[in-house]
């Protein structure tokens, strides 16, 4: 996937309108941090969004404060690690709006510490980071409306699932190989990490340093957000990754070098640019540094 780097704001540049409140945008798990912060900046700019969580409540109570900021939003629970649950949301969102327009996969876990690298959950961060949004990818892709203006699918993704934290060698060139490259190898490859988890060999694996589950899950997102991208480039439907940086939410324990809604602003004017310049197949970076390529 190429990499394009853009510097965070803390105001979106202006957006040429091409959507309206007809437009239906889902983002996952949006009861708190960038997935809220991405909400609301979507229903401020009229689209009508629904926001997804699996816990009920907390989900229900972030709709509310939404209201009471005279934005309307609407809420329908999803747990993007259990099918059920995903084929529940596809069948809701077909009947209640006929279909959607754009797709935020936000929703993600990690377990770990800032600092710290267990992989004790890895079989729930890979459920639900990789197989879980590829789950709902796959079960809302028919739904998609097609249109002039472009659906589009954006995973929040992460730099450390860049190629170039890996240290595999036979699994680099594998997910290098654009010709060759499938959702099978890509399986495999996370098969793999699982299998040296539960034996115990995976620091010798060549997997990132950091993170390691977290970015193992991601490294897998972006390979299969690549092969989405090309898949379906005839359809009008543009795949892209955005890595929101080093952001101040609860997975990152409150740390970080800018906030939820900053990042708000950078991928809204990414997820809502005009189809003719909307790219696809790219992974853009939010950072507070100047924009650079990365390998």
């Amino acid at each position: 996937m190429d990499i394009d780097c853009i510097y965070a704001k803390s105001t979106c540049p202006t957006i040429r309108q091409w959507w309206s409140k007809d437009t239906v945008a889902v983002v996952t798990g949006a009861n708190k941090g960038i997935g809220y912060a991405l909400v609301k900046r979507l229903a401020e700019l009229g689209l009508t969004v629904v926001l997804t969580a699996r816990d009920i409540n907390k989900g229900k109570a972030a709709v509310e404060s939404l209201k009471e900021v005279g934005l309307h939003v609407v809420f329908c629970w999803l747990d993007i690690s259990d099918p059920s649950s995903i084929d529940s949301f596809a069948s809701w969102l077909q009947q209640t709006y006929g279909g959607l327009d754009i797709l935020v996969n936000n929703a993600a876990v990690s377990f770990n510490e800032i600092g710290a690298n267990s992989v004790v959950h890895a079989d729930t961060v890979i459920q639900t980071n990789f197989y879980g949004s590829k789950g709902l990818i796959e079960a809302l892709l028919p739904i998609f409306r097609q249109s002039a203006t472009a659906s589009r699918i954006l995973n929040i993704s992460s730099q450390l699932g860049l190629l170039n934290k890996l240290q595999n060698q036979a699994w680099k060139e594998v997910l290098m190989d654009e010709q060759r490259l499938s959702e099978e190898k890509i399986e495999q490859m996370v098969l793999q990490f699982l299998s040296q988890v539960k034996n115990g060999t995976w620091q010798e694996g060549g997997w990132p340093k950091l993170w390691t589950d977290y970015s193992v899950s991601k490294l897998a997102l972006n390979a299969y957000s690549r092969l989405l991208a090309e898949r379906h480039k005839s359809r009008n439907l543009r795949v892209n990754c955005f890595c929101p940086g080093f952001t101040r939410t609860s997975m990152t324990r409150g740390q970080g070098c800018h906030t939820a809604e900053e990042v708000a602003d950078v991928a809204a004017m990414f997820l809502l640019l005009p189809s003719n310049e909307l790219p696809t197949g790219k992974f853009f970076k939010c950072s507070s540094s100047k924009p650079r390529s990365k390998i």
